[in-house]
């Protein structure tokens, strides 16, 4: 664990934040403040706008030292953690500035955008002696967990190979086209931005590493698709019209932490982002329709897919074994959604074609099927033991990221791209 000692009385960490977004405040800065007081402590936030430094200190109660310069945050509130929460394409910076300030790091997945930048922190990890801890949720998730004691039992022999289909609906997959993700050079693209949650859990369920990857992908839906579009919706001319109108300045509901209008549209004049581009926008250069094959260390293959335009959101997953066949699924929209008073099955067909149904009750305690609080009490609270390996080292980062890495690679030449050479550079 980060930055606890092994004494029965627990040292206070103190964590210092940059990204202020509600990602920052949401997934970190709340449950320091809120659920970890007796072992956390929020010393500092920095961001390049000071409007959502000051929204996060209203909405939290608090009154964090903020700073705009990153070094003068490190040098003046002394942090023994950094959690970073940046747009991607900069984590990398943070991630190496906090180490040669020898403190650790908690980064915001994807854990950086590119080859090139993946290699400089796993060598600054190694010169400096600190660590990266990526916040991967989705493995903390009692469904997945579930599925991955079944895999590690062997439950149906030897793992061959793995279909994986993701489906982003057409308000969450559309919001990726509205905000900076939307530009390759901010997020590496949904292969790396979105599919790291997707790649890490299959290479933790499986217990191997990615080797190889080849990949389609296009722009098909969103970006210059049709005529009738504008900069972003306030300014819009074709809100009666269109679909995917958003108001960012619709009152938000009662106790919700993320008010977007406050955060981001009050305060855009301090750095001039817009959190509500439009999904048709010609400088939108990323994929939304993607498909993979990746082969892994100890022989598994994957077929993998993401859509970011379709009518309901969810995803399945299958894994074929020398002893039969694993099934599992998710939905977060639409016909196929179970309840909290329902389990969640996952299915094992056998050879004797006999099936097992294992049911999983869902947890909506907290976000991402009570998986967020799962991964806050082994980031914030005393050590806690983790037989599965649930928390997420800078390897397991570096292979998720160089899925997608290798994906984007592979889209420009035509040609299978080995990790091994990612690596070496």
């Amino acid at each position: 664990m980060i930055g606890f000692s092994a004494m029965s009385s627990p040292k206070i960490t103190r964590y210092a934040l940059v990204g202020c977004g509600g990602r920052g405040i949401g997934m970190f800065a709340q449950p320091i403040v809120k659920n970890f007081a007796s072992t956390a402590v929020l010393v500092g936030i920095c961001d390049v706008n000071e409007g959502r430094m000051a929204y996060l200190n209203r909405a939290l109660g608090t009154k964090a030292p903020a700073f705009k310069d990153f070094d003068r945050m490190l040098k003046e509130t002394k942090p023994d953690v950094v959690i970073i929460a940046t747009k991607d394409s900069l984590h990398h910076e943070f991630i190496l500035k906090s180490f040669e300030a020898g403190c650790d790091a908690i980064s915001e997945k994807p854990m950086t955008t590119d080859d090139e930048k993946c290699r400089a922190i796993l060598a600054a990890e190694k010169k400096t002696g600190r660590k990266v801890t990526v916040t991967f949720n989705y493995r903390f998730v009692p469904y997945v967990t579930r599925i991955r004691e079944l895999l590690a039992k062997k439950t149906i022999g030897k793992i061959l190979s793995v279909d994986f289909n993701y489906q982003l609906d057409r308000k969450h997959g559309a919001d990726y086209f509205r905000r900076w993700h939307r530009r390759k050079e901010n997020s590496g693209g949904l292969l790396v931005h979105k599919s790291t949650h997707h790649f890490d859990l299959v290479n933790w369920l499986l217990g191997q590493e990615p080797t190889e990857v080849f990949a389609y992908g296009s722009l098909q839906f969103y970006g210059p698709t049709r005529k009738e579009r504008g900069k972003n919706c306030r300014t819009c001319k074709h809100t009666k019209t269109c679909e995917f109108y958003y108001d960012i300045t619709a009152p938000t509901a009662v106790g919700a932490l993320i008010d977007n209008n406050a955060l981001y549209a009050k305060v855009e004049h301090y750095d001039g982002y817009q959190r509500d581009g439009c999904v048709f926008d010609p400088e939108i250069d990323i994929e939304d329709t993607m498909n993979l094959v990746v082969r892994y260390s100890k022989g598994a293959q994957m077929s993998y897919s993401l859509n970011a335009h379709c009518i309901y959101e969810g995803w399945r997953m299958a894994f074929n074994g020398t002893e039969g066949r694993l099934e599992c699924s998710e939905w977060h929209s639409g016909p196929y959604v179970v309840s909290d008073q329902q389990p969640q099955n996952i299915l094992i067909y056998r050879p004797d074609k006999s099936v097992e149904t294992i049911g999983v009750l869902v947890d909506h305690s907290s976000g991402h099927g009570g998986g967020d609080a799962r991964l806050h009490k082994m980031l914030f609270d005393q050590p806690q033991p983790d037989p599965l390996g649930h928390m997420a080292s800078s390897r397991a980062g570096a292979m998720s990221i160089l899925t997608g890495v290798a994906a984007n690679h592979s889209l420009a030449s035509g040609k299978p791209i080995r990790l091994a050479d990612l690596l070496k550079g």
